[in-house]
């Protein structure tokens, strides 16, 4: 149960998915300790900056003195959107799973082509539109990338190693994040990773992932 004095985590999801696929985050998360609530959004139709301004409404009627959030794949869009245009003084760490940040080689080959450009939706297109986002000084971000090549997008010619099935290594990096860990999991092996997890605590409860 949620007090206000908890440290709650909200939990985004990607692509042409819904809440219910954080739960295993949610319930591993909350045994560590945390507050947990999932976030849901029209991830396909919605635009960015819709998406967003939903994100900072489910988050200012979110009960804590310190909020977390931890994105995975388009969500980590969502998320630093948000924080670009109406962040929440109260929000301290963002842990993004397999966002792709810098790039997405199959998410552009699809949009390049006139019978696949609707599979990514509006908020993919119009993030790889527009600038990337300037975050708050206060937000300390941590990025955990895959490199188990299992997924959609190995029917993509050209995908570049290391990747997760369907983002690269490189295309999650971002030159503010605080920290970054590379995990042999797929992209949607992030969902059900229990070692995922643990470093995702660990960078909620110290800043940094557990590179021991």
């Amino acid at each position: 149960m949620m007090t206000d004095k908890a440290e709650t985590v909200i939990l985004i999801h990607g692509l042409w998915m819904h809440g219910l696929v954080m739960l295993l985050h949610q319930r591993w998360l909350r045994a560590e300790g945390y507050a947990v609530r999932r976030f849901s959004y029209p991830s396909w139709r919605g635009g960015l900056a819709d998406n967003a301004h939903s994100l900072s409404g489910f988050i200012h009627e979110t009960p804590g003195e310190i909020i977390h959030l931890v994105a995975h794949s388009l969500g980590g869009q969502v998320a630093l959107k948000m924080l670009s245009q109406e962040p929440d003084a109260r929000i301290r760490r963002v842990v993004l799973l397999g966002t792709p940040y810098a790039g997405c080689h199959c998410g552009l080959t699809l949009s390049a082509l006139p019978v696949l450009t609707a599979l990514v939706g509006r908020t993919f297109k119009e993030w790889f539109s527009l600038p990337r986002p300037v975050l708050p000084p206060t937000v300390e971000v941590g990025i955990i990338a895959g490199t188990r090549p299992i997924g959609l997008g190995r029917l993509i010619p050209g995908l570049p190693h290391p990747n997760d099935g369907l983002i690269t290594v490189d295309e999650t990096r971002i030159a503010a994040a605080k920290d970054r860990m590379v995990l042999g999991v797929s992209h949607s092996g992030m969902l059900v990773s229990r070692a995922c997890v643990l470093q995702i605590a660990s960078f909620l409860k110290k800043g940094r992932f557990n590179h021991a």
